[in-house]
């Protein structure tokens, strides 16, 4: 069941910060060549869901990731590092 509330969940796209949020003018932005396996909280329409992510990038403060939907497709977004747990 938890697959298929997810399937709906992800129809849309994912809510992401703001460039005025990131801050990347005051802020160091580090790319990673290799993803890290993560977990993290994403929003799609206002209903927070918790993924198994790959880190791409961050910053002190936020953290770029992707992920496959159900149905295959990759999305991005970038999240509050306060919502993301290394590991998946």
């Amino acid at each position: 069941m938890n697959a298929r509330v997810d399937e709906m969940t992800m129809r849309g796209m994912p809510e992401t910060l703001s460039e005025a949020e990131l801050e990347l003018d005051l802020h160091p932005l580090t790319k990673t060549p290799v993803a890290v396996l993560a977990q993290a909280w994403v929003r799609y329409a206002g209903i927070a869901t918790k993924l198994d992510v790959e880190v791409v990038a961050w910053t002190p403060r936020a953290v770029a990731v992707r992920w496959k939907t159900p149905t295959g497709e990759e999305h991005r977004a970038w999240v509050w590092a306060s919502a993301v747990e290394r590991g998946g």
